[in-house]
């Protein structure tokens, strides 16, 4: 004989069973919303610019565009493992807003077919090698400051304002057009464009002219051309709608000049990077922290 359950306790079962199975449903439900709300939430990020977006002289090196001395330590793959972005990076060394639309060498294609509609993020660093403004000034004030025995402001006394006239002539408007190529790629893209960390201190230090042998009347002469140069990247920016991304608290005090360890930027002589005068591994790091900062990305 079948021994009969009393109604109650089947009834009280069922519904255990039943809240039981809503319950492991909405678990589910809610881990699978969890991981469409990631996977939609990540950013497709493009990386355009020169050698300090590219980190060039920072190993390891991307050995998939050669030419570009490109790193995998650079500051868009850092942002992008600090937010989980998409990254496509076709930072390129030596590259200038030009090459933005123009193809820099055989195979290294114009940087903005990298951008669609679909872009979500674009960052940049560009315009310090248009007219060579930092390879010239660089290397002009340096072989003057030798001269000099350190002396005086022989960079100055005899380039005077040309650097900076260049920039404000030729640079801004190629940074502009350059910007609105971007947007005209990547109409809906948060564009962010970087300024140039501080080379120089604000002041001669004597201790660096064997590390970066500039006269010490010319080390603000230096530091004015980059401030003009970031200056026209502030407003380029400003005029076709993009984020300004300013450098110049955040790396005072870790100029070349700076010890390793402090320092962003490595110096002409005695360099830790392949490349001297750029950003080293911790100055890519603070680039990317910044700007994931500024941007709100974290």
């Amino acid at each position: 004989m079948t021994k009969r359950v009393p109604r109650r306790v089947m009834t009280s079962t069922a519904a255990a069973v039943g809240a039981l199975a809503l319950s492991l449903t909405g678990t589910t439900a809610q881990a699978a919303a969890g991981t469409a709300t990631e996977t939609a939430a990540a950013l497709d990020y493009v990386a355009l610019g020169d050698s300090y977006s590219a980190g060039s002289g920072v190993l390891p090196v991307d050995l998939s565009s050669p030419l570009c001395l490109r790193s995998t330590a650079n500051y868009p793959h850092v942002i992008a493992a600090e937010t989980g972005a998409r990254l496509t990076d076709v930072t390129c060394g030596a590259a200038q807003t030009s090459h933005f639309t123009q193809a820099q060498y055989p195979g290294v294609g114009p940087q903005v077919n990298a951008l669609d509609a679909g872009t979500d993020l674009v960052t940049l660093t560009i315009g310090g090698n248009d007219n060579s403004t930092f390879i010239n000034a660089v290397t002009s004030c340096g072989a003057a400051g030798v001269l000099s025995g350190g002396k005086g402001s022989p960079c100055e006394d005899r380039y005077g304002s040309s650097f900076v006239d260049q920039i404000d002539t030729n640079t801004y408007p190629a940074l502009k057009a350059a910007l609105r190529s971007v947007r005209a790629k990547a109409p809906g893209a948060r564009v962010a464009a970087l300024g140039y960390p501080w080379i120089m201190p604000a002041s001669a230090d004597p201790s660096c002219f064997v590390k970066l042998p500039v006269a010490e009347g010319d080390v603000p002469y230096l530091r004015t051309i980059q401030t003009r140069l970031n200056a026209a990247v502030e407003r380029a920016a400003e005029e076709t709608g993009a984020v300004f991304v300013d450098f110049s608290k955040v790396s005072e005090g870790h100029d070349a000049c700076a010890a390793s360890g402090t320092r962003w930027i490595e110096p002409l002589l005695f360099s830790a990077n392949l490349v001297p005068v750029h950003p080293n591994a911790l100055g890519e790091r603070r680039m990317a922290e910044h700007v994931v900062n500024v941007l709100g990305l974290g």
